[in-house]
């Protein structure tokens, strides 16, 4: 094809229409500051919007309970008069059953405070099974009896039905209840509560729940029935109001109690019964200037903290906003929102059982078999350092957790539906994976450590030796930064980083740091050799450079000293020319004995090797002895006294001591023996004649020196 055919005319060119201005802006990409500002402007929107519907609403509040008047009254009144019997045989029923039942769950918890955990969590199934077969059973005997005994055989009238329905619905709801707070079983109870406290609870909530449950589920739809939905929506704000008064009461009258509560469930770790912490979560509390502190223990700031003493504040809000609604919306937003509450009760109760739980797991602590503990001493002491730290994270996710789903169900914020699109999948996979390359990682090094602690381990197996010492410490350090590096890097990978840039930018700086660091690497090097060559180990008496003590610790790049004045050399190898190792196999205590000139030596000899034979029966330095006495013989004729040389051989590290002993037997022997050991003197010489006489010295015993 040639040129002219490829190109393309003017005419075709012009037939493509231009991209409008809004075409080309919502082709382009979208910044984040757009994105930002879009958001913002929705939500501004959806609150002016909201807050104009909740003022109309609250215009029109002054009318909420003008539907309820005499006929109302009269009403209810007649239903009581046509349920009275339905009502009394149903609670009756209930209440022989729950009496029944309250003995089967005393022994339960009297068999749980010898169970295990599984036994307990068996015994808690068959606790909620019986309590809510109770009310099964109750409901259905109510049943039966409005079907053949109360009205027409075979009929039940609506009101009956209704009745039925909402002690069902209620009762199930208060069995939930029991089995958080459980005011009969304390071991199988899940909030950590008092028996007193667990009882107050219970009571509270079961009058809440008496009072909204019958009242928008029996008594509404009486009224809905038989007079209008008017009077219904408000006898419903009625009931509302009745409930929101009661436990905003309660809420004031036990805002300490509960403040306390939730300061000793916050308290990490929680101090074990013989520590102050008296057993079922009770708090020691004492008065100070008018307000309840915990005994002995400072005021706690913090976002925790502050929220435990002000919970009374965040419960009564919500309480206005639920009496809001009823004055506001129909009777079906109402529901809307206690079903709402419901959710939020019951997810901050069990935040908190939770929250106790790892509380009371962190003061508990890890506790190993003791077979376990002889054979690895140091992993109980290492897992109580860190499962502290991982409970007290886990305790915050739970309450992020709980954050979360308290914005879900409320309808601030979408988290279901993010979390169940892309953004949100992608979000909690990289958690995981994070996660569990952090665990993986952690179990590694647990296993790591533990091995290397079982091989040092002198109870266990064969004494180790300096060398294995020194190479399975340094192996343990090595691999512990080689292992926190690598996870590093499969978390960055995970999180979504590209690690290659950042390998690369570390073999560079690498190569820049060995440039720049000749010394360091120097060092290095020369370690490396001296462990590889078994120079010296950890407890050796060394000489470095030019210090001598004994090695106390070892790395790559150094070696520390503590020399005899207790004074800490850090020693870098590069300065290290030659290592003297005075713990080697053995060693030699050399002993230089000088005696007067006149002294026999054969009789010399024999006391130095009697001195020996009593060293060596000596119980403390005994055993450390690994020969005879070497004897050398005479070593040097000194100035005033003739050197004699022997040496001992004893175990590696005993030498000083031994020789320390061995002088001080020797002292005492020669000194028995009348055998002189001369100290420095000066002779003077006059000079002779050739006949051997020499001038005669005067003496004038009557001159006194001057002062």
């Amino acid at each position: 094809a040639t040129a002219e055919e490829d190109a393309a005319s003017p005419e075709e060119v012009s037939l493509a229409p231009a991209p409008t201005e809004a075409e080309a802006e919502a082709e382009a990409p979208v910044s984040l500051a757009r994105r930002l500002a879009s958001t913002t402007q929705d939500a501004a929107q959806a609150v002016v919007t909201r807050s104009a519907a909740a003022w109309a609403a609250l215009r029109g509040a002054s009318t909420a309970l003008d539907g309820v008047g005499a006929a109302e009254i009269g009403i209810l009144l007649d239903a009581v008069r046509d349920l009275f019997l339905v009502i009394a045989s149903t609670i009756a029923a209930y209440l022989a059953l729950r009496v029944v039942a309250r003995g089967l769950f005393r022994r339960m918890d009297v068999r749980a405070e010898r169970s295990s955990v599984a036994g307990k969590t068996f015994l808690f199934v068959v606790s909620a099974v019986v309590d809510a077969g109770v009310v099964v059973l109750a409901w259905a005997i109510g049943y039966a009896l409005a079907a053949t005994v109360i009205g027409q055989y075979g009929e039940i009238a609506i009101r009956q039905s209704l009745y039925l329905n909402a002690f069902f619905v209620v009762e199930m709801l208060k069995v939930l209840v029991r089995l958080a707070v459980s005011p009969v079983s304390h071991e199988l109870r899940l909030l950590p509560l008092a028996d007193r406290g667990a009882r107050r609870l219970y009571r509270t909530l079961n009058i809440g729940i008496s009072i909204v449950g019958y009242g928008l589920l029996l008594i509404v739809p009486i009224v809905n029935a038989n007079a209008s939905v008017a009077a219904g929506n408000s006898v419903a704000t009625l009931v509302i109001l009745l409930a929101v008064a009661y436990l905003g009461t309660v809420a004031v009258r036990r805002r300490q109690e509960v403040a306390d509560w939730l300061l000793a469930q916050g308290r990490s770790p929680v101090p074990a019964p013989e520590e102050g912490m008296p057993e079922g979560g009770e708090v020691v509390v004492e008065q100070v200037e008018g307000e309840a502190q915990i005994a002995q223990e400072p005021r706690r700031t913090g976002f925790y903290a502050t929220f435990a003493r002000r919970w009374h504040v965040a419960a009564l809000l919500w309480l206005g906003l639920v009496l809001l609604t009823s004055v506001t919306q129909p009777v079906v937003g109402v529901f809307s929102v206690l079903r709402v509450s419901a959710l939020v009760g019951i997810a901050i109760l069990a935040a908190v059982g939770v929250s106790g739980m790892l509380s009371r797991a962190i003061g508990a602590g890890v506790r190993l078999p003791p077979k376990w503990t002889q054979t690895l001493p140091r992993l109980e002491q290492r897992l109580n350092g860190f499962v502290p730290q991982i409970l007290t994270a886990l305790r915050w996710v739970l309450f992020l957790a709980l954050a979360l789903f308290i914005l879900d169900v409320t309808g601030l914020m979408a988290v279901a539906d993010w979390l169940a699109g892309p953004a949100g999948l992608v979000f909690v996979g990289t958690v995981v994976s994070v996660l569990a390359i952090v665990l993986v990682s952690f179990a590694i090094w647990l296993a790591l450590t533990s091995w290397v602690e079982f091989r040092l381990n002198p109870d266990v197996g064969s004494a180790p030796t300096a060398r294995e010492q020194t190479l399975l410490t340094l192996l343990r350090n090595a691999l512990t930064i080689v292992l926190l590096i690598i996870t590093l890097m499969f978390a960055l990978s995970e999180i979504g980083l590209d690690i290659g840039p950042l390998l690369a930018s570390a073999g560079v700086l690498g190569l820049a740091i060995g440039f720049g660091a000749q010394k360091l690497v120097q060092d290095v090097i020369t370690g490396v050799f001296i462990q590889f060559e078994n120079a010296m180990n950890v407890g050796d008496v060394v000489t470095a450079g030019p210090v001598t003590g004994v090695v106390e610790k070892l790395t790559i790049r150094s070696v520390s000293l503590r020399d005899v004045h207790g004074v800490y050399h850090l020693i870098p190898f590069s300065s290290v020319d030659a290592v003297s190792n005075y713990m080697r196999d053995f060693s030699y205590y050399v002993v230089d004995m000088g005696v007067a000139y006149r002294e026999d030596i054969e009789e010399v000899r024999q006391a130095m090797f009697d001195a020996y034979e009593e060293l060596r029966a000596d119980p403390e330095q005994g055993p450390w002895l690994m020969g005879d006495l070497e004897w050398f013989g005479l070593n040097q004729f000194g100035d005033s006294a003739v050197v004699l040389r022997a040496r001992i051989k004893t175990i590696p590290g005993k030498q000083w001591g031994v020789g320390r002993a061995y002088n001080g037997i020797v002292k005492r022997v020669f000194d028995a023996r009348g055998i002189e050991i001369p100290f420095p003197h000066t002779t003077l010489f006059f000079g002779e004649d050739k006949k051997g006489r020499t001038q005669a010295l005067k003496v004038d015993p009557t001159a006194v020196p001057e002062s």
